[in-house]
């Protein structure tokens, strides 16, 4: 059996098509507010349950319970915070309201709010991300929010806009895929990247282990010099075609803005993965690391804060080609000297695919290489 939803139930926040038209012909008579695709992506993982328990967006109590003990109030562990921003100076609308969320001019969501609340930036920021350094690109966008949060549950109205729909599952259809399967353990794989030859051997090292290997990229917001992601989505495509065990193997996309977090972002990333029914997440070196913030496996240390998360960390060393083993191996069974190792960082293939230099056979398939290559520019400026 697939894994259970984290607080024990799948989230649906979608409203009957029947209550949305009932919605839509009294329009006028709610207050608005525009919202920025960041937030429209939220509403989403609220609405289809990736976010589950969540139900809305967070309230102050809910805010500070995570801020200082990585759970919710309820106790059920929770690391990233999940807010509606907004000037107060120029909303129309109170504590109290049901108002309507609109994205790109048209009705998203019904939200009902229970509280507009202020926040300390700072605090927000160090208990996140452990600094309050703006060159932190998670820090610097929380000090760009507004001064106002609102907090309350949402309802999905309208369908967010997606041009890599046939790349995306919610949480209850990849539980159906799953069982109609048969699998009933599931790893799941977090990325930002094109894969290299490291990341498809801890891949396929976990998937050993399991029924079936869910590959689940992340889609949406990054940081300057991230790779684009139809470059991502392309280069995965031909590595399943050509290398996967296409009867074990899934991709399916992740709409997320990626804050940079490090080890809080490591649990964030398993809770969702968990609610997608996975049993198990890879984490790797730096998981949602950036810079030199976090320490190289912070983030595997972190699992040990949560026996009760309900989702098993598959821990790996990183991998890299040591041309006296002539293999692709990691530190726990390679005792080589260094001379004769080969890094399969994602900092380096970006930096030799910047270069022009072509990457040797271990340390990206041919045909990944020609995808990236294919693109003028494959990388976020």
């Amino acid at each position: 059996m697939v894994n259970r939803p984290h607080g024990g139930r799948l989230i649906n926040r979608t409203l009957s098509q029947k209550t949305t038209q009932r919605v839509m012909d009294e329009i006028k008579e709610y207050g608005r507010m525009d919202i920025k695709e960041v937030n429209a992506v939220d509403v989403g993982s609220i609405a289809d349950g990736t976010y589950s328990p969540l139900t809305g967006f967070m309230t102050s109590d809910e805010l500070g319970s995570v801020l200082s003990k990585m759970r919710l109030p309820d106790d059920v562990p929770w690391t990233i915070p999940v807010v509606l921003d907004v000037n107060r100076e120029l909303m129309d609308f109170d504590e109290g309201e049901t108002i309507i969320l609109y994205y790109n001019g048209e009705p998203l969501a019904r939200m009902h709010v229970d509280e507009l609340f202020s926040f300390d930036r700072k605090e927000y920021a160090r208990s996140v991300f452990g600094t309050n350094d703006e060159a932190h690109p998670g820090v610097k966008r929380v000090m760009e929010l507004e001064n106002t949060l609102v907090g309350g549950e949402v309802e999905m109205m309208g369908e967010l806009p997606n041009p890599y729909k046939d790349y995306t599952l919610t949480p209850m259809e990849t539980r159906v895929l799953f069982k109609e399967r048969g699998w009933k353990t599931i790893v799941a794989f977090q990325t930002r990247n094109v894969s290299h030859v490291g990341h498809e051997f801890l891949q396929k090292t976990a998937a050993t282990f399991v029924d079936g290997l869910f590959i689940n990229p992340v889609i949406g917001k990054k940081k300057a010099g991230d790779f684009k992601d139809e470059v991502i989505l392309k280069t995965y495509d031909e590595l399943i075609r050509n290398y996967y065990p296409k009867a074990m193997t899934h991709m399916s996309i992740l709409r997320y803005e990626m804050k940079y977090a490090g080890p809080k972002e490591a649990i964030h990333h398993a809770i969702m993965r968990k609610n997608f029914g996975c049993t198990h997440i890879i984490i790797g070196r730096d998981h949602a690391g950036v810079g030199n913030y976090y320490g190289p496996f912070d983030a595997q240390e972190i699992f040990k804060e949560f026996p009760d998360l309900g989702m098993e960390p598959m821990a790996f060393q990183a991998f890299y080609y040591c041309h006296r083993c002539g293999n692709i191996v990691n530190s726990k069974i390679c005792d080589h000297d260094r001379q004769f190792h080969d890094s399969l960082s994602g900092t380096k293939m970006r930096e030799m695919i910047r270069t022009g230099e072509v990457p040797e056979p271990y340390h990206m398939r041919k045909e990944v290489f020609e995808v990236i290559r294919s693109f003028d520019k494959p990388f976020l400026e």
